[in-house]
């Protein structure tokens, strides 16, 4: 049996065992080109231990200027990659800083004996704290801020669980036709402005309303809920629940369109009836949106809606229904005290600032995201 030939695996070698050229020129001799090859394959070798070098020697080192950053591309390709995107945030950026960020820097007022018509910003002279210490001694203030947590607190117990209550009963409904006319009725009023909104609750609930022509008709006594100071806090909660409950359930049901409907059958197999259901896997899959409009909501416990308040303010009295928007336009802006004005309103963002990395810390405790993630 003859053996077999071995076919050489040296590109730089011949058939024969001879060694070939290193160029496309010269004379072809062995010496010359076994030189060249060494020559290759020791600088073949010097690259390969230059490559596996520290990432920190190369001069293409991430995160610098010029070399490729994450994903391997340099922050100048992924801004001409993404050139379109950038321009289209362009107008809602420049809005953004010309009716939020640059009017920020009015606040100075705050520190000044503002004289809006004579001297302005300019000219009128600083007085450090002295506004904040004005708003700290005057009592009518801390009785307005507590007035405003009281409403915050009644709207917070009696209106934020019932869009979780109306998006659990949308979705059990079967019928897809009757599930959207419940979205569109309930969603609508979130449309109508507060003077319609008062409006409504007037020709319904004041003393000349219908329910109050309804009880004098059948022997009754009527009532006027619109004046009644007692019955305010009440009555804006129910004002905002018909007014909003709608988007609130938008939100809710959207959460609910992304629970795996295998988690329902799952437990439909194991014995789980509706009740059960909805506790075991509908309530843990709100969890999260539940904590995160908690934790915004709590943000704004002093920002509750200043045209809904100052619209039944004279019917009930500053006494039930002064809140510290209200109570800053009264005292401060409508008697040109802008200085003041400014001073409450930087207070109000910073309670707001607190109240806010508070309840998110509270739902880091309690094991859910919050409105960043724990680190």
């Amino acid at each position: 049996m003859k053996p077999r030939a071995t076919v050489a695996t040296d590109p730089d070698r011949t058939a024969d065992g001879a060694d070939a050229p290193a160029g496309g020129g010269g004379d072809g001799d062995g010496k010359s080109g076994r030189e060249d090859s060494v020559g290759r394959a020791g600088g073949a070798r010097t690259t390969r231990s230059r490559r596996t070098r520290s990432p920190r020697s190369g001069p293409a080192r991430a995160g610098t200027g010029s070399g490729p950053q994450a994903g391997g591309i340099t922050w100048r390709q992924r801004l001409r990659r993404d050139r379109t995107l950038v321009l289209m945030t362009l107008p809602a950026i420049a809005l953004l800083l010309i009716f939020n960020y640059i009017p920020l820097l009015g606040n100075i007022v705050a520190f000044q004996d503002y004289d809006v018509y004579d001297l302005g910003i300019t000219g009128s002279p600083f007085v450090g704290f002295d506004n904040f210490t004005r708003i700290f001694e005057d009592y009518r203030f801390w009785e307005v801020l507590i007035n405003t947590l009281v409403i915050f607190v009644t709207q917070l117990v009696l209106f934020f669980p019932i869009p979780i209550a109306i998006a659990l009963l949308v979705n059990t409904i079967m019928s897809a036709r009757v599930r959207a006319w419940v979205q569109a009725v309930v969603y609508l009023p979130h449309f109508f402005s507060w003077v319609l909104v008062v409006t409504v609750f007037q020709q319904m609930f004041g003393g000349a309303g219908l329910v109050a022509q309804w009880l004098r008709e059948h022997g009754h006594e009527g009532f006027d809920l619109m004046t009644n100071p007692g019955f305010f806090k009440f009555l804006v909660s129910a004002q905002a629940v018909w007014k909003d409950a709608g988007w609130g359930v938008i939100v809710f049901l959207a959460a609910l369109a992304a629970v795996n409907t295998d988690l329902y059958e799952a437990a439909a197999v194991d014995g789980a009836g509706r009740w059960r259901r909805m506790w075991h896997v509908t309530l843990p899959a709100l969890r999260p949106v539940i904590a995160l409009l908690l934790v915004l909501r709590v943000g704004s416990a002093l920002n509750l809606d200043f045209e809904q308040i100052l619209l039944q303010r004279d019917q009930v009295g500053a006494g039930a229904s002064e809140i510290l928007d209200t109570y800053i336009w009264w005292t401060g802006i409508k008697t040109g005290d802008f200085g003041y004005a400014a001073a409450a309103g930087i207070f109000k963002g910073l309670f707001s600032v607190a109240m806010v990395l508070g309840a998110n810390k509270v739902a880091h405790m309690l094991g859910e995201q919050g409105v960043y993630s724990k680190k």
